[in-house]
């Protein structure tokens, strides 16, 4: 079980769509995430404070450990040139569709690694769309880390040059703790979510480089205020941008696609 946010990784498989699934243990083994730990029914104070300080320092680990697995990811993914977003949102906001979007208007390849507990639905209508699809299932986990991602980059093979858009595991909270090697984040809201997520959300909205505002569409009949949400996001990142639209219907994708663009720019420079 994961020390940092309390939900199982070691049951993670990795799946390359059109292929037979494979099931692996989770690469960090029983020193990792993965490492489940016996249950600890003590009611003494000094016992209870120091299974918090314990806990404390294996989240410390945990993350350190990722750091570093992040880097090395982040450090392959640059010296081959593919530009990597991770795409992180709550359940049913609409990041496939987006998806779907944008690999059929993308000038460059595009390569996706999926994120679901269970399924191969999202990677396949990736696939169909026209990209090369290698699906994570986290059973009971709910994000992406940085060792998974390493195992599906081995299996995806993206292209020098390519766009690698990592959609993380549908959960506003626990992926943002977690460092996959991307170079941008991207949190998709849909306006059927209400415009208070910022708040609710805050280390999600502060690790943003983008808030993409989506299901614009339905904007007349719900209770959502845009410049709310913009107000809200300010408050949590300063200067964060916000960008509305309807991937179903393709109302301010151009926006979208002038910043993937730009992005896309950015990360052979830097």
């Amino acid at each position: 079980m994961c020390a940092t946010c309390g939900c199982g990784s070691d049951e993670a498989g990795v799946t390359v769509v059109g292929d037979q699934p494979e099931h692996h243990r989770h690469p960090h083994g029983d020193d990792g995430p993965g490492h489940h730990h016996g249950p600890g029914h003590h009611h003494d104070d000094h016992v209870d404070g120091d299974l918090r300080t314990h806990t404390l320092e294996i989240e410390e680990l945990v993350l350190a450990k990722n750091d570093h697995l992040a880097g090395h990811n982040r450090e392959w993914l640059r010296d081959r040139g593919i530009t990597a977003l991770n795409v992180m949102s709550s359940p049913g906001a609409g990041k496939t569709t987006l998806l779907e979007r944008t690999i059929s208007e993308s000038p460059v390849p595009v390569g996706v690694i999926e994120g679901d507990q269970e399924t191969l639905i999202d990677a396949e209508r990736i696939r169909a769309a026209g990209a090369r699809a290698v699906q994570i299932n986290t059973g009971s986990g709910c994000h992406l880390d940085a060792a998974m991602v390493a195992r599906a980059l081995t299996s995806l093979d993206p292209a020098d040059g390519s766009l690698l858009i990592i959609e993380n595991v549908g959960n506003l909270v626990c992926p943002a703790l977690f460092d996959l090697g991307e170079r941008w984040r991207v949190v998709v809201i849909s306006v059927t979510e209400g415009d208070d997520k910022p708040l609710k959300y805050p280390h999600m909205f502060a690790a943003a480089d983008l808030v993409v505002v989506n299901k614009t569409d339905l904007l007349p009949y719900v209770d959502f205020d845009l410049e709310r949400l913009r107000k809200l996001a300010g408050q949590v990142n300063p200067g964060v941008e916000v960008m509305p639209l309807s991937a179903r219907t393709g109302d301010g994708l151009q926006a979208w696609r002038d910043w993937l663009a730009g992005g896309r720019v950015a990360s052979t420079v830097l």
